[in-house]
Formats: C-alpha cells, sequence, structure tokens
C-alpha cells in the first residue's frame, strides 16, 4: 500500500534528513553554567511570575465574566501579595507579561519596575504560537515588545512563550529581535546556548519545567477533568527538592509561578517558605532572568555537554 501524493508522510516513512532537522531546529548547544556565580555563591536562584491576568479566557474567545474574574484576582489579590513577599525578603523577580496584561493593568507593570524587577515578553493575549503563521508571531510578539516597553520605560530583552508553545519560527524570531535570552525549552537544568540548523546562535535559554510550575499542582478546569490533587505543602516539598538539588551541584533553580494561582492565601505561604528556605543557605545568588543570562554568556565554561 502507498501513500497517494497529496497525503503527509507518517512519521516513520520520513527521510533520515526531515527528523534529524526537526531534532536540529531549537537544540541545545554549549553549556553556559558559569565556571562561578557572582560573590562566590553557591547557586542562583530564579524567581519568575507569568502575569497572565485576563488573557487566558480571552485568548480562547471567552467573555465569560466569571472566568475573566479569575483574572483579575491576579492583578487584584496575586500580585499585591507577591510584591510584598519579594520586598521583604530583598528578592529580584522576572514578571513576563502578555501584552493585554500590561495594557489592561499599566500602573501594576510600572510599580514592578520600581520595586527593581524585571519585565519580560509573554507573547501579545496568551496566543499558542504553533496555531499562527510565522509573519503573524513576528507581528504580535514585536509588538508585544514595544508595549511592554513604553508602559515599563525600561528595555525588554528576554521572552517567555505563552504555555511553552514555541513554534517552528520562533527561535528565528527571537534572533531577529536581538533578545538576549529564551526561557520556553527544558533540554537542561541549567542555562545554555540555543543552536540552530546546527549554528550557535548567541540565545541564552533559561530552561524551565513542568515540575517547577504552580499551574500544573494548583490549575483548575471547571469544564474538564482537569483539577487539583496536590496540598501546598506536597509542593512545597518537591520545589524544595529542586532547589536543593540546584544547590548540591551549584546550578540554577528557576521557578515558573502565577499571581492568580499562587497568590491565593493557602499557596502565598509554598514562596514565603521556598525563600526563607534559600535565604537560610547563605550562599545563593538571587537575580532576574536577565542577571542570570548576562552572567552566564559573560562567565561561562565552555563546555559543550
Amino acid at each position: 500500500m502507498t501513500t497517494p501524493p497529496d497525503t503527509p508522510l507518517p512519521p516513520w516513512q520520513w527521510p533520515e534528513s526531515r527528523w534529524r532537522a526537526a531534532v536540529g531546529r531549537a537544540r541545545a548547544g554549549r553549556s553556559l553554567h558559569p565556571a562561578a556565580w557572582p560573590g562566590g555563591a553557591r547557586c542562583a536562584f530564579a524567581i519568575s511570575f507569568d502575569a497572565d491576568h485576563d488573557t487566558i479566557p480571552l485568548r480562547d474567545s471567552d467573555e465569560s465574566p466569571m472566568r475573566i474574574s479569575q483574572g483579575h484576582y491576579g492583578n487584584r489579590r496575586g500580585v499585591p501579595r507577591i510584591r510584598a513577599l519579594l520586598q521583604r525578603h530583598g528578592v529580584p523577580a522576572t514578571f513576563f507579561y502578555p501584552a493585554v496584561s500590561a495594557l489592561l493593568y499599566p500602573e501594576e507593570v510600572r510599580g514592578i519596575v520600581a520595586d527593581g524587577h524585571e519585565i519580560g515578553i509573554h507573547s501579545w493575549i496568551h496566543e499558542r504560537n504553533t496555531h499562527l503563521d510565522a509573519e503573524t508571531e513576528r507581528d504580535l510578539t514585536s509588538r508585544a515588545r514595544e508595549v511592554l516597553q513604553d508602559i515599563s520605560r525600561k528595555p525588554v530583552v528576554g521572552i517567555r512563550t505563552a504555555s511553552w508553545d514555541f513554534s517552528l519560527n520562533t527561535l528565528s524570531i527571537i534572533r531577529e529581535m536581538g533578545l538576549l535570552y529564551d526561557s520556553s525549552l527544558m533540554a537542561d537544568d541549567d542555562p545554555y546556548e540555543l543552536v540552530q540548523d546546527g549554528a550557535p546562535t548567541g540565545i541564552v535559554e533559561l530552561p524551565p519545567e513542568w515540575i517547577r510550575d504552580d499551574a500544573v499542582y494548583f490549575n483548575f478546569d471547571r469544564f474538564s477533568a482537569l483539577r487539583p490533587y496536590t496540598p501546598p505543602r506536597d509542593v512545597l516539598d518537591i520545589f524544595l527538592a529542586e532547589f536543593q538539588g540546584a544547590h548540591d551541584e551549584g546550578g540554577l533553580f528557576l521557578l515558573t509561578l502565577h499571581p492568580h494561582i499562587s497568590g491565593h492565601r493557602s499557596r502565598i505561604g509554598v514562596i514565603a517558605a521556598l525563600l526563607e528556605a534559600a535565604r537560610q543557605k547563605g550562599d545563593v545568588w538571587f537575580a532576574t532572568h536577565e542577571q542570570v543570562a548576562a552572567w552566564c554568556m559573560a562567565h561561562p565554561q565552555g563546555d559543550t555537554p
């Protein structure tokens, strides 16, 4: 039986050149784990917040006031609690914003910048990049940076794609925009340089992971089987184990949180306990994603994994 000429080939019929090209499109290159962290620190601690707010239902053309109100919570309660907690501990953070969130809450963005935190790109309206053609993705990403820079009055040098949805065109767009780093891909625990089609890009990857993300443990969707099942103390145990591993190895601990999820009364304590545990070590460098990326690019070990 042969495949009709107008039917896409199934993966088991792909020629070797095709699956090699797919694997090499955005690949981990040389390790950017530095020879040393600033001030002789044992490890780096980079905490980030994806300020999705109202954009999740809006992205899905969902205008339900109930579901949009869950996004309101991120601005009304989540961010103020998080800002106060970070200020008490003296910890800088990176806040990734969809442009629509920033346009809805510009004073929140400016307040976060005034606190000394970084603002990064997180799409236009939390769109899925793999559903877009290259020109649309390029336009939305570029416009998002313009909006964030206009509101924050600061250069924006990093990106985290919404839902970590990285299309076939995303890396090329990041390179065209001259960004310093991405935080969407998961090939390592520690920073590395992205390679595109066999060529180094000069883009730092600060790898996230689903197990270091609050949404997988706490998220809820009324009309699906998605239900929270992990109590906050167990989530804290997971995050602490990840942090301890980074500390043992002298690496990077990168955490992804959401104000509308971890900003609740029963969950903000997870962040507080984690920061306290890291502070007690006495040898942890707390930094924004931009600071980590810049340090790693300037002080790499230079070894290829």
